[in-house]
């Protein structure tokens, strides 16, 4: 619950800005401003991290979509991340319930593609090679992220269900289970696994990206981010990683250290010996003019 509130997790949207389906996972307001329960926010998490973790074990795929620009960026790491396919730039109408038209799309990118790496396409006119160029980039900036997807996927995270609704509403009509971040201003019955917590903020919908991620992460054997790690856990994982750092900086200052004491008496006695050389030879010349000197007076 830290770390939620951290990134906070629990702000709503102004209180005149609502859904009343969500009162039950509202814990208050404040100064205009819902805040979310996060008990409840942290239950329905568990929720969703364990239906992710069934789905991926069973070897089904999950489907990111944010296309919200300010978490576009969070949606393509996590996804890479976790092996993921992504869809951040514009949901197209029909990518799940026409997919076979999908995959020509996707077809034909890679072709392009093909093209423009073994040099086919500059025989063609420049003006033909100057349009098929800015197509195939239209269609990598909305393909890109499930290039690789041959079928529909098992399962669907949507950042805001209200933004990118036709993903929702597509998911359904194919059965596929839709997992989702629901602020103050939503339905959550719009989705069938719904996180109570603010989609805006930058920090928050990492946070909970990640937790999806890593339910996707630990499903194939590997290392978690942010959960599902339990307090106490965390705190060893960080001290240890603290005690090896700390290990390594102590090894390379002692190296150093060492290195320094090696090398400082001999330059010492070095520029000791020079100092004395010097010395002596100045102080042989000081005597043999002020002798010069004396014999000089003498004579006269």
């Amino acid at each position: 619950m830290k770390k939620l509130a951290a990134a906070g997790v629990q702000y709503g949207h102004q209180t005149r800005k609502w859904n009343p389906k969500m009162a039950p996972y509202i814990y208050g307001a404040h100064n205009g401003i819902y805040i979310i329960d996060l008990k409840k926010t942290v239950t329905k998490i568990e929720e969703a991290y364990l239906k992710l973790k069934e789905i991926v074990t069973a070897g089904g795929k999950v489907l990111f979509v944010g296309t919200k620009k300010q978490v576009q960026e969070l949606v393509k790491v996590e996804s890479l991340r976790s092996g993921s396919f992504y869809i951040n730039n514009r949901w197209l109408g029909g990518t799940l319930t026409n997919f076979k038209t999908i995959l020509g799309r996707i077809r034909y990118l890679k072709d392009l593609e093909t093209q423009e790496a073994d040099g086919t396409l500059e025989q063609l006119p420049k003006k033909e090679v100057s349009s098929l160029r800015k197509l195939k980039e239209k269609l990598l900036k909305n393909l890109e992220g499930i290039k690789e997807m041959r079928r529909v996927p098992q399962a669907v995270f949507v950042v805001d269900p209200m933004i990118d609704h036709n993903a929702v509403s597509e998911s359904k009509k194919l059965g596929i289970p839709v997992f989702g971040i629901i602020d103050t201003n939503a339905d959550p019955d719009l989705v069938d696994y719904p996180i109570p917590g603010n989609d805006d903020a930058v920090g928050s919908v990492r946070m909970i990206l990640q937790v999806m991620a890593d339910a996707i992460v630990e499903s194939k054997g590997g290392f978690t981010e942010v959960a599902y790690i339990k307090e106490d856990e965390f705190l060893d994982r960080y001290a240890a990683m603290k005690a090896e750092t700390r290990a390594a900086t102590d090894s390379a200052r002692t190296s150093s250290f060492a290195a320094r004491v090696e090398t400082a008496p001999v330059a010492e006695e070095a520029k000791i010996e020079v100092k004395t050389e010097t010395s002596v030879k100045k102080e042989k010349t000081t005597r043999s003019a002020k002798a010069e000197q004396e014999k000089t007076e003498t004579e006269e």
